[in-house]
């Protein structure tokens, strides 16, 4: 049942899909200096939606933005969607529908397939 739920959320060839993702990290690497891992990507969303530049934030607050990240990207597939912002600025999503449940592999796949769709919606 776990490759059923790659297959139908995620319908590209493996090697498609590393390619674009290789493609990614080089962006990124460009961009920052360094290649980054998929929880700096995700603290990366999370300021990016915040919306309120980049500052100094608590570890709390790089798990609330990491979880920010996360709800977003599922956003692309339905699973969360925005239901307000608080009165610092700050989203909060309510879940639509569950993510399937997957293994640690296929949850970092799933993850990494929504991240790459964030970023090109960018483009």
């Amino acid at each position: 049942m776990s490759e059923d739920v790659n297959s139908v959320e995620h319908p590209e060839s493996e090697a498609d899909f590393e390619a674009r993702w290789e493609a990614l990290m080089q962006q990124m690497q460009a961009r920052f200096g360094k290649r980054p891992d998929l929880n700096a990507l995700l603290l990366l969303i999370g300021v990016q939606e915040l919306n309120q530049g980049v500052t100094a934030f608590t570890k709390e607050q790089k798990q609330d933005l990491m979880h920010i990240a996360t709800c977003r990207l599922f956003s692309l597939s339905g699973h969360y969607e925005l239901e307000r912002l608080d009165e610092d600025g700050w989203p909060h999503y309510k879940l639509l529908r569950p993510v399937p449940f997957a293994n640690l592999k296929e949850q970092e796949r799933m993850l990494k397939w929504h991240v790459l769709e964030y970023f090109a919606l960018e483009e």
